[in-house]
């Protein structure tokens, strides 16, 4: 009865706690210049007009005239100065907003990585403590920024992308506003000196502001806003069927680059159906730790690690017997929906020839689970 008392006891002060927690906004875009801080800045006038205690955290106007006009009169929380490396850097002051605890802070670049030796690693972290603390949050990020997302766009731009958010991140969020312009429009503002300095102008045309690409990006910050809405409409409006509840198991090997897929479209997946999700690795005798490679175990540990910060939980089981065991776990999690990376080999002639897989057909025919082969 006491124990059962206490789950009482915790879960009140977990709602208690989820009520304390500050608001959170994301401004969202498909790349840099479609208007994010400029729009922060703007509702926070509006904030400040309607009484709001709000302070500018962290703000980065790329001296663009139109935005750091509108800083004027709003209320800043001045940076803290490190020196690292010989130089001293600025860093967004996470202590002094804290103590200084406004209503609402406004904090730009989400996902920015802090100066060594800050007490987070990245500007997100800091977020979720300001979040915790009670304060509400108001950011921005462009879209390609995101985690899963961040192959597709490397593919698309051709641009590497070093710095990212889990997309946990956008799932935390209260209300995420999509900034959209057309391909046009964007090219415009950027050939009439409104995103980067003129010298700049005609390099970026060449490369990243380009129509095909900017429409391409435009098409996935859309959906994945509309993803978010649709699942806080479903959150909030509760079904009066209820359908059954998917729940996707991610089988990865030590295939450096299948295994990142495997993880990355899973996750998506996940996070399209609000679903929970498990990443299993069965360690074959021949991948043991003392039998492996050292650079395919590094890669290893990272891809396990990555299913970890998208939100997975992981699995990790010693067996030689790979298809029992993936049937195994998917059977004791009530997994829906069984994710594998594309076989290398022809796809006909391994369902032909591999009793393996054979195996495993056979078995979710007889159950209602599904088989996604991820290319």
């Amino acid at each position: 009865m006491e124990e059962r008392s206490d789950n009482t006891v915790k879960t009140f002060i977990d709602l208690v706690k989820k009520s304390r927690r500050g608001k959170f906004k994301i401004y969202i875009g498909m790349s840099a210049g479609v208007g994010k801080t400029y729009r922060m800045l703007q509702e926070a006038h509006a904030l400040l007009r309607n009484g709001i205690d709000i302070q500018i955290g962290y703000i980065e106007t790329h001296n663009r005239a139109e935005t750091h006009a509108l800083l004027n009169g709003i209320p800043l929380i001045p940076r803290r100065k490190v020196f690292y490396k010989g130089k001293e850097l600025e860093e967004m002051d996470l202590h002094a907003i804290l103590n200084r605890h406004p209503e609402v802070v406004i904090v730009d670049e989400l996902a920015h990585t802090n100066i060594e030796g800050s007490k987070n690693s990245k500007r997100w972290q800091d977020v979720l403590d300001i979040l915790e603390a009670g304060i509400s949050v108001i950011s921005a990020v462009n879209i390609q920024h995101l985690e899963s997302m961040n192959q597709e766009i490397e593919a698309i731009t051709g641009i590497t992308i070093g710095e990212r958010i889990p997309d946990k991140v956008l799932e935390l969020t209260d209300e995420i506003v999509n900034i959209d312009l057309t391909a046009d429009e964007l090219i415009d503002r950027l050939k009439d000196g409104k995103i980067y300095d003129k010298s700049k102008v005609n390099i970026a045309l060449q490369n990243f502001f380009q129509p095909d690409k900017i429409l391409q990006l435009r098409e996935l910050a859309l959906k994945e806003v509309a993803h978010h809405v649709e699942r806080k409409i479903d959150i909030e409006i509760p079904k009066q069927i209820k359908l059954r509840g998917e729940k996707f198991l991610a089988c990865m090997s030590s295939n450096q680059e299948t295994a990142r897929v495997v993880i990355r479209k899973t996750a998506r997946l996940a996070s399209y159906y609000r679903s929970p999700w498990v990443v299993l690795y069965v360690q074959s005798s021949s991948e043991s730790g003392d039998r492996i490679k050292l650079d395919k175990q590094r890669h290893l540990i990272n891809n396990l690690k990555l299913a970890t910060e998208l939100g997975a939980e992981v699995v990790k089981v010693k067996s030689d017997q790979i298809t029992q065991t993936i049937i195994q776990v998917a059977d004791e999690r009530e997994i829906t929906t069984i994710c594998i990376g594309k076989p290398h080999l022809n796809l006909f002639q391994v369902i032909l020839r591999t009793a393996i897989f054979n195996q495993l057909l056979k078995h979710i025919a007889a159950k209602e689970t599904d088989l996604v082969i991820l290319s």
